[in-house]
């Protein structure tokens, strides 16, 4: 099924120069509205004029979450603020958010965008969704629930938690499509298992529409076969805009790009230099649509690849494959990014521990635990128990506060984390995607 069928089965060639054209136009649009990016075209000799090919994006300057945090929070905005209709921000790396803001018209352009990734996963508007994203200044909730909207599809918006809770509405109100991030569907189906429900008779979900952290094709398989469903992938991220960058079509064989609205490109994140179609890569994307906050070649830190062939589904947009990891330190733990760095700033500020610390995540049945190892000086180590808890206490509420999710704390011995002559290894990921 396609959404918009005309932008969708483009050739090559038209989607290349309807990219050439919206480039361009970005481009004097931002010169002219974002001092930021008027200083790098600059500082580059930048201008309309010296894009005359898709090639010569290379000639633009990266845009990197620093980027973002330098000019927090609206520095990076095209438009004043009495256009700006939403706003919506992630987790940055010293605790302050990522901002994006958005036009009526960006709003407009979002929903269409997840209409288009809901149709080819086979969405209609006869479906009931059970979002069960988190709904705030996550793009996930919101960025879903308008486009399936859009297509006609009845709305349940349960956002995140209680689980059983969200299984009784899925079962009453007979949801057929589930939307939330991989590992909460398979806890889904586990507690569901648990209360009783026979999933194939009680149930009547047959898509399930995933994202927000990595998952594996094992893992799709596996929630397929516990769920009875149909599991598709879609990948986007706050910084150019929300879900909708990419999804799968039914033939879920790789995620479908919106080019045209979107260039991607992949490149040697050791190098910055383009690699070959099909090799892996860091991802990098400009945006061609969006007015509040256009952005040229952001750096994504995601490694996968492209290719250009053209779909057995009929659309010959370019697919991407699912990210297979990241170039930088960053955690995703569910469907909430964490940097080691955000915990470092918290734990550097209570008094008592030492600066040494693990991060230690794992997989407990269908859901990511972090457990953060901390070293106590030898005095708080061997105090009484319930100073302790105390202590345990204030730092779990200073994590949750910066990282907006909980996490475990556990209080190790002087000098039981292991030293390092290099760079310290403070993550410890045991999971299976």
């Amino acid at each position: 099924m396609f959404w918009n069928k005309d932008r969708e089965t483009m050739s090559r060639k038209e989607i290349e120069n309807l990219q050439v054209e919206l480039l361009k136009e970005k481009i004097e649009y931002a010169y002219n509205n974002v001092p930021f990016y008027k200083k790098k075209f600059d500082d580059f000799g930048i201008d309309k004029s010296s894009i005359k090919t898709i090639e010569d994006i290379r000639k633009l300057p990266f845009t990197t979450k620093n980027d973002f945090r330098d000019n927090y929070p609206f520095g990076l905005f095209a438009t004043d603020m009495k256009q700006i209709v939403r706003i919506h921000s992630s987790s940055g790396t010293t605790g302050k958010p990522t901002v994006v803001g958005y036009t009526k018209n960006d709003l407009e352009t979002w929903t269409n965008l997840i209409a288009r990734i809901a149709k080819a996963a086979g969405v209609t508007d006869e479906d009931i969704v059970h979002i069960a994203f988190g709904y705030g200044l996550f793009t996930g909730g919101f960025g879903l629930h308008y486009g399936l909207e859009k297509i006609g599809a009845a709305i349940v918006p349960a956002s995140s938690g209680n689980t059983k809770r969200q299984i009784m509405l899925i079962k009453d109100y007979g949801a057929t499509v589930l939307v939330c991030t991989p590992s909460y569907a398979l806890h889904i189906a586990e507690v569901a298992k648990e209360s009783g429900i026979d999933i194939e008779k009680d149930l009547k979900l047959r898509i399930g529409m995933f994202g927000a952290e990595p998952w594996s094709d094992q893992m799709r398989k596996k929630i397929e076969a516990e769920l009875n469903i149909k599991a598709y992938d879609n990948y986007g991220l706050s910084e150019i805009m929300g879900p909708g960058f990419s999804g799968e079509c039914e033939e879920q064989n790789g995620m479908h790009i919106a080019e045209d609205n979107f260039i991607a490109e992949i490149i040697n994140p050791e190098t910055d230099k383009p690699v070959k179609e099909g090799e892996y890569g860091e991802l990098v994307i400009t945006t061609l649509t969006k007015e509040a906050l256009p952005v040229f070649r952001y750096r994504t830190r995601d490694i996968t690849k492209i290719s250009t062939k053209p779909c057995s589904c009929g659309r010959t947009l370019a697919k991407m494959s699912k990210p297979i990891g990241r170039t930088d330190d960053m955690l995703i733990i569910r469907g909430v990014n964490v940097f080691p760095s955000q915990i470092e700033e918290v734990l550097f500020n209570i008094e008592g521990i030492s600066p040494h610390y693990q991060i230690v995540v794992d997989r407990k049945g269908a859901l990511d635990v972090a457990t953060v190892m901390v070293e106590a000086n030898a005095n708080l180590f061997f105090d009484e128990m319930k100073k302790q808890k105390q202590f345990l206490d204030n730092i779990n509420y200073e994590l949750k506060s910066a990282l907006g999710i909980d996490v475990s704390v556990k209080l190790v011995e002087p000098h039981s984390i292991e030293r390092s002559m290099g760079k310290a290894k403070r993550i410890i990921d045991n999971r299976k995607f």
